[in-house]
């Protein structure tokens, strides 16, 4: 069969999922027409030009569909310079990373983004250039060449709600030409803006209030919902979705697996609402999920949406885009509730969120699970949910923001502040796994007790995430335990970012030669240990139904993995005493052998009871 052909057959299984959503976008629009011809060369090119080896790639997850279900998933996140130095320097580590069983590599932004202050690299500048510090394209692709030679898919981001003012398109709106003025949203007058602000949420209240910004030079108002240096796109130009789809292409033939698509929330704007998650944001990444599924049809889309269960699922596609949008989500709400858990010691909430609001399976799509990231941790917990189990939703906000900030009495975390939103009330954290999960303040104090604890708490949260469905992800350093970095504070850029606390260089003394009986050391070997286990066991699946169940013992947080081959039951216990759970409660729920598939051995029950250990967890066939 011809290529061409393969490319014509491709083109007809996504048609459905690409001409109806751009007629209902763009149909109105007076070059309609043009853009679809446009679209379809684009399109066209992209194939021819595609390399033959990423080419077979294609055929090949076309017919293994659920590859990055499985459970040898498992992702890895990190920035380069601060892992590695460069790109050419990331080569000289995936040894260590295919240790850890990586198959997955999530390179935090990585194109080129403006100068000084880039939004931690989110401001880009040239979607088709590398940052000049990390190395070339040339570098980029001949590192994603390397990583499927192990079996490991590349990840990049491509912010898709905004540019950095720096960008080719900026500087030519800047410069008046109106044909770029259409790419922005861009007024003459306050007008419109301040009708919009009503009802808009501020982002960044400290650093960056407000949502549009003023440039007496070019006398407009230009939208600018993150910072004053990113400036919003207007997806109502068929022209933007164009280019954006041309740029998606060019990086998927450098090789890229995995599409990591930033800020996709915001990409619609309608006056009187939020101007987040409108349904045209849904149309759009259905459309572009097409796009790549005819030219480059490897390639994932991960939907970066950071929002409560409800908005969060549509991003998987709900209703007729069901199954049809993103690949991958992440779960921002377990979380959430892994530290909300731990530190009340009881599992009640969590357990009513997971399960009221999260189906227990999804189409064509999986979750990105993980318990830290780059980014700052918000409590998305509402008042409803909170009221479900007794407490109100603002005292138990804010008691989370003091416990792990560190002020609250009898807390084992240590974190900082990053945003106070004073209208609410909200306060967001910043803070690295192991310091929020108590090893820098047990260290410090010589607390033995509290540094086993520390250990367990993070080993309980990585064992959570291998198990509860889709790709876990660990960010980088946390598979060491690497604590707080306060040395962020000095350098002028990031001192106003509390976020750069839980960014720190790589500690690779502590990853290479790590003293197996010191905590670090413990995190890391329990760490590789879980996800050898996680390969091993098919229930794991990510198709597999997830049915989270109310455990007899409010300590104790429980799921079920509905396999064909058989149930397995997941208990985690969060917190420091032993807990019970009786045996026929287990029973009741599949449990017929009590063979612990994390352990790989027996576990034993004494008088109709099985018990947990302080932050014990069991996989119980």
């Amino acid at each position: 069969m011809k290529t061409t052909d393969i490319f014509d057959l491709r083109m007809n299984r996504s048609a459905p999922d690409l001409w109806p959503m751009l007629e209902a976008l763009y149909g109105a629009h007076p070059d309609y027409g043009s853009f679809c011809e446009d679209l379809i060369e684009e399109m066209r090119k992209a194939w021819k030009a595609r390399p033959s080896d990423l080419k077979e790639l294609d055929l090949k997850r076309d017919l293994e569909p659920d590859w990055f279900q499985r459970p040898d998933m498992v992702g890895y996140v990190f920035y380069i310079d601060r892992f590695a130095g460069d790109l050419a320097g990331v080569l000289d580590k995936l040894d260590y990373l295919e240790s850890l069983g990586v198959t997955y590599v999530h390179l935090m932004p990585c194109l080129k983004p403006r100068r000084g202050d880039s939004d931690g690299g989110y401001s880009v500048m040239d979607y088709r250039q590398v940052n000049p510090a990390y190395g070339s394209m040339s570098d980029l692709s001949r590192l994603a060449k390397a990583l499927r030679a192990r079996g490991m898919s590349l990840c990049v981001d491509m912010v898709l709600n905004h540019t950095a003012k720096e960008h080719e398109w900026a500087r030519k709106a800047a410069k008046g030409d109106p044909a770029y003025q259409e790419y922005y949203l861009m007024f003459d007058d306050e007008t419109l803006p301040k009708q919009y602000e009503q009802t808009l949420v501020e982002i960044f209240p400290d650093n960056a209030p407000g949502s549009f910004t003023h440039y007496p030079n070019l006398n407009k108002w230009v939208w600018t919902t993150f910072n004053e240096h990113q400036w919003d796109l207007n997806w109502a130009n068929p022209q933007v979705f164009l280019d954006i789809a041309k740029i998606m292409l060019f990086l998927a033939n450098k090789g890229v697996d995995v599409l990591r698509l930033d800020a996709v929330a915001f990409m619609w704007k309608r006056l009187g609402t939020r101007c987040q998650s409108e349904p045209e944001v849904h149309k759009i990444l259905r459309a572009l999920r097409a796009v790549t599924r005819v030219s480059a049809a490897s390639v994932l889309h991960l939907e970066e949406a950071i929002v409560g269960p409800a908005e969060m699922l549509t991003y998987f596609g709900r209703g007729e885009h069901d199954g049809r949008e993103g690949n991958l989500a992440y779960h921002n709400n377990l979380m959430v509730q892994y530290w909300s858990a731990l530190a009340t010691r009881d599992t009640r909430l969590m357990t009513h969120v997971l399960k009221t609001h999260f189906p227990e399976h999804l189409t064509n799509a999986t979750y990105a699970t993980y318990i830290r990231c780059h980014d700052d941790i918000g409590w998305a917990i509402t008042d409803e949910d909170a009221a479900a189990i007794g407490v109100t939703g603002h005292g138990h906000r804010g008691f989370l923001s003091d416990f792990y900030e560190g002020s609250f009495p009898g807390t084992f975390a240590r974190g900082a502040l990053f945003q106070f939103n004073e209208e609410t009330g909200d306060k967001r954290i910043s803070g690295a796994f192991a310091s929020l999960a108590g090893l820098e303040q047990a260290k410090e104090a010589g607390d033995t007790e509290g540094i086993e604890a520390a250990v367990n708490r993070m080993l309980l949260g990585n064992a959570l995430i291998a198990s509860f469905g889709g790709v876990p992800l660990i960010y980088m350093g946390d598979e060491i335990a690497m604590t707080n970095d306060y040395r962020y504070m000095s350098v002028p850029e990031h001192a106003h970012d509390s976020r750069w606390l839980h960014r720190p260089h790589m500690d690779w003394d502590m990853a290479l030669a790590a003293d197996p009986e010191s905590p670090e050391g413990r995190v890391l070997a329990g760490t590789r240990y879980i996800f050898q286990r996680r390969k091993l066991v098919p229930a794991i699946h990510g198709r597999h139904p997830t049915r989270v169940i109310e455990a007899p013992n409010p300590a104790v947080f429980a799921f079920m993995r509905l396999a064909p081959t058989g149930t397995l039951l997941c208990l985690f216990n969060f917190t420091e005493e032993w807990q019970d759970v009786p045996v026929d409660w287990m029973r009741m729920r599949g449990v017929e052998n009590f063979h612990d598939q994390l352990s790989d051995g027996p576990v034993s029950s004494e008088n109709g009871t099985f018990t947990l250990p302080p932050y014990g967890r069991v996989w119980l066939v």
